[in-house]
């Protein structure tokens, strides 16, 4: 693999490391095959065995997860683990798929698995990361890498609370002193990233509630509880009471994906069932969150005299750019291609596992672009439709890699 490409940097140092044409059509075939082959969170055994072949074959050794699918892959490392403290900087992509059709037509590479769709780009990031860990090995066998670099390829991010719980407990963050991932974004054009200091994220829960009642005739509600009307009046007050129990600037909102009751126009049920999401995107307002929320739910049950039973889901908090980790992220950016490439980016209320790593280490995640550029049609994450320009791929594969280099010459 030639890695000849340099990039000036400050001081008259130099960064090695730009994709050559080979890797580059390899990872896009790479990334295809892995868009035909999603797995859900937990399942990702043909991913993980796909990421660690290749490592291997690149004389690197990969190390799966206990959960039996992802794996972690220390570059720079002699002998079977570091043991040199906190200094390297690690790598993250997440690895599974999501549980919904593949609706593109007339696409060579779209999903082979009925009801599976890589639909947020997961196949991107972890095609990214395999990338920069190539690139970054073959730096280090030249002498050319300052510090270690962990590579983090974890499964399950969609699957609440996320399976970047499971890589810390298998150790993924020891020896790690910082952490960077991207994040396909679909508004921004490729061959750019979105940067943002400070939350980028909201946090997600997710609620599950039953409500229970004597039911009846509808011609007597007044002798029944009348659980129809008592999961309206959740739906409809329990958002307003937490929003007054809130500083209206942590932009928490419980949003309703599910109410279900009742089976015939005249029969008052004695069952009903909601579900739905709570989003915050501050992190001390999500904390506080299953307490508040839990007590308005049964305010305005027990005022209907409907019996609850709350399941309160903790999900994830809110990603946290730390600003030093951003800057480099930033400085990076930069140093491959141009202060053009880097936009500010607003603060979003999807959630991420990626913010459990933060809990523990400082780290930023980017907005990785994938429109190409001059598209109107904005393929969202999440549809079964959605797709990349994978020039994306190279943009993060050198922007992580310029991340590793630059921050070994701080």
């Amino acid at each position: 693999m030639s890695l000849e490409s340099e990039v000036d940097l400050p001081g008259g140092a130099v960064l090695p490391g730009a994709l050559p044409d080979a890797l580059r059509a390899e990872l896009i075939a790479f990334r295809r095959d892995m868009h035909m082959h999603p797995e859900l969170g937990n399942q990702e055994f043909r991913t993980t065995a796909a990421i660690k072949e290749r490592l291997e074959r690149a004389g690197l050794k990969p190390r799966v997860l206990a959960v039996g699918t992802g794996l972690v892959c220390d570059i720079g490392v002699e002998g079977e683990q570091w043991d040199g403290g906190p200094s390297m900087l690690a790598l993250r992509a997440d690895i599974d798929g999501l549980p919904i059709p593949d609706t593109k037509t007339d696409c060579p590479y779209r999903s082979t698995v009925p009801d599976r769709a890589h639909a947020c780009g997961h196949d991107v990031h972890t095609t990214v990361v395999l990338g920069a860990g190539l690139v970054l090995a073959e730096l280090h066998r030249q002498g050319a890498l300052p510090r270690p670099v962990r590579l983090i390829f974890q499964p399950a991010e969609e699957v609440l609370p996320g399976g970047a719980a499971d890589a810390i407990k298998s150790g993924a963050l020891e020896g790690v002193g910082a952490i960077i991932a991207v994040h396909c974004d679909p508004r921004v054009d490729a061959g750019k990233i979105g940067l943002r200091e400070g939350p980028i994220t909201s946090a997600c829960d997710r609620l599950e509630i039953g409500l229970d009642g004597p039911g009846g005739h509808t011609a007597r509600p007044h002798l029944t509880t009348d659980l129809v009307t008592a999961a309206a009046r959740v739906v409809t007050d329990v958002p307003a009471l937490v929003g007054r129990r809130f500083d209206s600037r942590s932009g928490l909102a419980i949003t309703w994906g599910r109410v279900e009751s009742g089976h015939a126009p005249n029969v008052i049920p004695q069952h009903a069932e909601l579900s739905g999401t709570v989003r915050c995107l501050d992190l001390e307002a999500w904390r506080q969150a299953p307490d508040v929320v839990v007590a308005a739910i049964d305010e305005v049950a027990n005022l209907h005299r409907a019996k609850s039973e709350i399941n309160y889901v903790r999900g994830v908090p809110p990603v946290v750019n730390e600003p030093g980790v951003t800057e480099l992220l930033r400085e990076a950016m930069i140093v491959r291609r141009g202060v053009e490439s880097v936009e500010g980016t607003e603060q979003s209320l999807g959630g991420e596992d990626f913010s459990w790593y933060l809990e523990h280490v400082p780290g930023a995640m980017a907005r990785l672009g994938v429109r190409t550029p001059g598209e109107r049609h904005v393929r969202d994450l999440h549809q079964g439709d959605f797709d990349v320009d994978e020039s994306a791929i190279t943009v993060g594969v050198e922007l992580f890699t310029a991340a590793a280099l630059v921050n070994g010459l701080r």
